[in-house]
């Protein structure tokens, strides 16, 4: 299996300016090129998976100065114990309609896992941007479950510059995961994030959690790291 798609030679190239922290920019004609190592589409990035903590991650996207943009997302390379390589691709539309604040955005997205026997899954997103706002939701429906999720990003709250993002998510099973004392269908998951950069630090702070109980939290399997409330702090420093 090779390992080295072509997200990770692209972020071997970036070395040198960067457009903005953590990215890395350039005009080619029509099109605008961006790498990095955060979500540079937030309707995108914020309705996949979240990236984990503590793995190697990057993204690259291609827009077109019609609306149309393709993509490549990965929340982990796999490079880590315990970690499996996983690519997220997408294609969508973005269109802004009032003077470049309001506007919607329409995609699809392929959850790939090329080192096992889930080859993937595919979602369908929608939503409205204003600014740096979006609200969105997601439709992921398969044979065994079907997801869905609303995502709301408030961008940088005044006055203290805060980013703020919430999600929340219901997961229905085609095959109900049973225990002794009952039998799980559906559940559903939330999680909110705030961020700030501080002293040459970005600093993130989120909370999840889900309604299952501790005994049913053999069925989860949703968006959050845990089936349990989780409250994380995370400094880090970025190299370029």
């Amino acid at each position: 299996m090779h390992r080295f798609t072509p997200l990770l030679a692209g972020l071997l190239l970036m070395a040198g300016c960067a457009g903005q922290p953590g990215t890395l920019e350039r005009d080619l004609g029509a099109f605008e090129l961006t790498l990095g190592t955060e979500p540079v589409r937030s309707m995108a990035q914020g309705l996949v998976q979240p990236g984990a903590s503590g793995a190697f991650h990057g993204g690259l996207d291609l827009s077109h100065a019609s609306g149309l943009y393709v993509g490549q997302w990965t929340p982990s390379v796999g490079l880590s114990e315990g970690r499996q390589l996983e690519v997220n691709s997408y294609l969508g539309y973005l269109q802004h309609a009032v003077d470049g604040q309001l506007g919607y955005e329409v995609g699809l997205m392929r959850y790939s896992f090329p080192e096992s026997d889930d080859w993937g899954r595919l979602q369908y997103y929608g939503g409205l941007t204003l600014g740096s706002r979006s609200l969105g939701a997601a439709l992921n429906s398969t044979a065994e479950r079907r997801d869905s999720t609303l995502y709301l990003d408030l961008g940088r709250v005044m006055p203290f510059g805060v980013g703020v993002r919430l999600s929340y998510s219901s997961h229905a099973l085609a095959t109900p995961r049973r225990f002794a004392d009952g039998s799980v269908s559906l559940f559903s998951d939330w999680s909110l994030n705030l961020s700030r950069p501080w002293l040459g630090l970005q600093f993130d702070l989120s909370y999840s959690d889900s309604n299952l109980e501790r005994t049913e939290c053999g069925a989860y399997s949703g968006h959050n790291p845990r089936c349990d409330g989780l409250l994380t702090l995370r400094a880090e420093r970025r190299l370029f």
